[in-house]
Parts: C-alpha cells; structure tokens; sequence
C-alpha cells in the first residue's frame, strides 16, 4: 500500500467512525454473553453478529468489560452493510480443554466481510495445555488442513494448516486497532486471500518455547500494513507466505521470536510469489532470526523480489540476516537445488549484534542464485568484535560502511 492508498484508507476508516457514532449498537450481553469466564458465550456472539451482518446501515458490536468463554466463532459475509465497528472492552478466553475446538483450525474468523474494524480488548487463547501435549508426545488436536483449488491455472495450494485465534479470509478493508493476543494455540494473526488489511497497535505475547505460535502470517493478500507492533512469541514474529504482495511492516519489535521471516517458500512446484515488500524500522531481541528469506530445497516456480528491510536494530540475535535456500525443518530433506528465485533485496542501515560470528549468510540456491542483493551501509559485531559473512551462490553490490565485510 503506497502513502496515497494509506491516507486514503485511514480517512475511509474515519469517516467511517464518524458514522458510527450515531449507529445502532448490539452488545453481545444483550443477546445473552456472560462477562463470567465460564460460560458458553458462543452463541450469543454470533447472533450479536448475525444481526450486524444484516443491518443496512454501519453498525457497532460491543464487547463490554469482563471474560467472555467462547467456542470456535466464524463471522461469515457478505455482510448487507460495510461498516462494521466491533469495540471490544474485555477479554475473549478460548476453553482450556484442547479438544473443546478439536481440530477446527480457527477460533475467531472472518470470511468475506468488507469493512469491518475491530478495536481494542484482549484475546486470549489459552494455549498452554496444547503446547505441553504437544511437547510431551502425546495424542493432541492438531487442526485442519484449508485446500484451494485455483480453478483459473489448476493449481492446488495448501496455504494454512493450524489453529490461529484470529483469522481473515477473503476479506477487504480491515482494521485491527489496539488488539492484544495472548497464548494462541498456533498462529495468532492470519490474513489470507485479504485486500487492504491495516494491523496498528497490536500486541502479541506467548513463551519464547511455545511451538508454531507465529505472531502474524500473511498470504495471498495484496495491501496489508503492520504499524507500532510488538511481538513475543515462539516462532516467527512475522510470517509472510506465497501469494503476498504490496506489503509495509513498520515500527514492529520482535522478541523472543524466530524473526520477520519472507517464506518459507518452495514447498509445492506450483505457487505464487511474494513481491514488493517494505520491512522498515524494525528491533529484534534475542531472536533466532532476524531478517530471513527461506525457502525449501525442492523445485517450484516461485520466487521473492523486490525487498526493501531498512532501519532495523540487532541485539544479540543469531542469524541478523540470513537468506536460507535450504530450509527443512523435517529429518528427511530433499537433496534438491531449490526452484525459487530471490532477487532485487536491499538491506539499508542494519546495525547491532549477532549471537553468532556469522551475521551474514547468504545460501542461495546452485539453480537460481540470488541477483540484486544490495547492502547499504551494514554494521554488525560479535562479541565487540567484526563478525563474518558467509555466501553461496549470491550475487549483489555494496554502498557504504559494511561490516562484517561482503562476501558477494
């Protein structure tokens, strides 16, 4: 989203907020929540829901102060109006029992709705229990798997496989606003097949041990902002999957965390790309990864160009940046070059620590070897001292200061 695009999507959103102040408002306690933390509130979100879907004028949802127990929830358009204002005051809880939502991957989602903004509260997951099942080896829900048939190039494309606590599918003109999730099972912030999705002031925060709790992954959406956002979580801060385009991530703080992390990519022959992403004043703590490219060793047709990550703060993290064209995390990893195509990506003012001596790796594909790389003034030590680089197969320029100094 460009800054014209921007500043017309947030005087949409304002707009929009001045028309709410006098719209009808369903609270969710008059169609029968209880702010009591243990009661099924399922139903009674859902038709607070049903009834601002089908209003004809912009409507708000409110979620009053207390702990609201709910199920899986699925906020289904197209909705008969686009202005849909959900406050939210208090606390949605997910039941602690892992097979109270089983294997729907979803707690809270959205599918097809055009204008919908959702403000403040807390969202919280409950978690824990699945992770030790998971952890301990045991029997444990582990979600569904979505299939989508691009009936247009017959393609087939898993593009989510877990349980998240908010979702978005085929959904545009999104604003989430001062939202804090805490403890998903998996994922926290799904966005997919989405349009014009803006993510301000969110945070999220699980252990730095709790498996796949990915803070935010997006894919196949074109036009999402992530601003003024922190994320401590288990797994990468952010996600960004096939299919993403036109994406700005923008004063974000990862940490503890996997990093912000473009793929990974490659893992089916036939998928789409990721393009024209801006990851732009960024700090990542004690972090795994800091800013990564991965994608699997396998053949496809995909590829990541068009990278700008500027103004980012390392401290103390393991890889700060790192292109990994032989991502497996499985035990039996193909011995195969991988098919995707990395180009045109700009590091500019990176500076701080590495907990590694190599704070720079480039392992780009034998096949397709990284073009266009470009570092612009990189500064990053171990230990107080010069840290190293390291590349295979990539070629690019440096501009600048640039320590460790470059291997391209």
């Amino acid at each position: 989203m460009n800054n014209s695009a921007l500043l017309s999507f947030l005087c949409l959103f304002a707009l929009l907020h001045q028309s709410l102040a006098a719209s009808p408002q369903f609270n969710v306690i008059q169609f029968g929540a209880k702010p009591d933390g243990r009661t099924d509130s399922t139903s009674a979100f859902l038709a607070a829901w049903k009834q601002a879907c089908s209003s004809t004028r912009g409507v708000t949802l409110y979620v009053p102060k207390g702990r609201f127990l709910t199920r899986s929830m699925l906020f289904k358009g197209p909705c008969r109006n686009s202005a849909i204002f959900i406050r939210i005051d208090g606390t949605l809880v997910a039941p602690s029992d892992i097979w109270a939502i089983g294997n729907n991957p979803n707690w809270i989602e959205f599918q097809y709705v055009n204008g919908v903004t959702i403000s403040g509260g807390v969202l919280d997951g409950k978690g824990a229990p699945l992770w030790s099942c998971k952890l301990a080896g045991r029997k444990c829900p582990t979600g569904a798997t979505v299939l989508t048939n691009y009936s247009s190039t017959n393609l087939f494309f898993v593009f989510f496989s877990g349980k998240q606590t908010l979702g978005f599918s085929f959904c545009n003109n999104v604003l989430v606003s001062g939202v804090t999730s805490l403890n998903s099972q998996m994922f926290h912030v799904v966005i997919n097949f989405c349009r014009n999705v803006k993510l301000q002031g969110v945070r999220i925060s699980a252990p730095g041990n709790s498996p796949n709790t990915d803070g935010i992954h997006i894919q196949m959406s074109t036009g999402v902002t992530v601003v003024n956002t922190k994320v401590a979580t288990g797994d990468d801060c952010v996600s960004i999957g096939p299919g993403a385009a036109n994406l700005r991530i923008e004063n974000f703080a990862c940490g503890p965390g996997h990093g912000i992390s473009i793929g990974s990519l490659g893992k089916n022959v036939n998928e789409p790309g990721v393009q024209n992403v801006t990851v732009k004043s960024t700090t990542f703590t004690g972090t795994t990864n800091g800013l990564r490219i991965k994608s699997w060793g396998k053949p496809s047709n995909g590829f990541a160009r068009n990278i700008l990550f500027q103004h980012a703060t390392m401290n103390n993290v393991q890889n700060p940046i790192f292109i990994d064209q032989r991502y497996c995390p499985d035990r039996n990893c193909p011995d195969t070059a991988s098919g995707v195509r990395v180009s045109d990506v700009t590091y500019q003012d990176i500076h701080g620590t590495s907990a590694t001596q190599v704070a720079v790796n480039f392992d780009c594909s034998k096949r397709n070897p990284c073009k266009g790389i470009r570092l612009d003034n990189v500064r990053l030590t171990y230990n107080s001292k010069p840290a190293v680089a390291s590349c295979a197969n990539a070629d690019g320029t440096t501009i600048g200061l640039v320590q460790p100094g470059s291997c391209l």
